[in-house]
């Protein structure tokens, strides 16, 4: 997916989760966040729209604070679907005039903003995931959207930033640790290397300690820890460790 197809893609995923929240109460809980109501979800989602928003906008070279984290608010009427999507449209159109190749601020380290479009696209595509399992509704999404995100998903994780951020994630760093991620409804396979001394992430079908076959969009939600993994094979006690030491997402 290009940057073009990352900026309509978020309007696109904000659409379709409007159009499934739509008539939801607010006040359920969700699962993944239980901390968080539907509402409180919604809320967070926006703001955070609103935070890479600014950044975009503003070519931002210094942290920008994030208000997203701050959920609070009236879960009584109905999900706020105009605001999430006038949200959504400001910030693929600031990232379309940023341009993809423009600098700006990340909280990892300077980066083009075609970063924050791909990373806003699934960002929205997660939590949509979300909002659907707290409304009792089907999530459904296209296989390229998916793979991108599988793929987004790999490569932010093996940053060697996150051993700075979280030292404790080197604890996963071992001989024999490797892990396979494979769909069973599409051409795709992922695998993970634990075995160096640094998280090698990757596509490709190679053989692993541990290997997880799933359909392509079950393989996402398991590897965001939204669900648990059947059709494992092999060494399930790693593919535990694994998860519970996974931090981005």
């Amino acid at each position: 997916m290009d940057f073009e197809r990352h900026c309509a893609e978020i309007v696109t995923q904000t659409e379709l989760l409007a159009e499934g929240v739509t008539g939801a109460d607010l006040t359920a809980r969700v699962p993944a966040c239980p901390e968080w109501s539907l509402g409180g979800l919604l809320r967070h989602l926006g703001k955070a729209h609103a935070w890479i928003e600014e950044i975009a906008r503003t070519r931002a070279q210094e942290p920008v604070p994030d208000p997203s984290r701050d959920v609070n608010g009236d879960d009584s009427g109905e999900p706020p679907v105009g605001w999430l999507l006038d949200g959504a449209k400001r910030l693929a159109a600031s990232i379309r005039d940023a341009g993809p190749n423009a600098l700006v601020w990340t909280p990892l380290a300077p980066m083009p903003v075609s970063f924050f479009a791909r990373r806003m696209v699934h960002e929205t595509l997660v939590h949509r995931a979300d909002a659907m399992q707290a409304a009792g509704r089907e999530f459904v999404a296209g296989p390229e959207v998916v793979t991108d995100a599988v793929d987004e998903w790999m490569e932010l994780d093996q940053l060697p930033q996150h051993f700075e951020f979280n030292p404790a994630k080197r604890d996963l760093l071992g001989p024999g640790r490797t892990l396979a991620f494979r769909a069973t409804d599409a051409d795709a396979a992922w695998h993970v290397d634990l075995t160096g001394d640094a998280i090698v992430n990757g596509r490709g079908d190679k053989p692993a300690a541990v290997t997880v076959e799933a359909p392509l969009t079950d393989l996402l939600l398991i590897i965001y820890r939204r669900q648990v993994p059947v059709g494992v094979t092999g060494d399930a006690e790693l593919l535990a460790f694994w998860s519970e030491h996974v931090t981005f997402g």
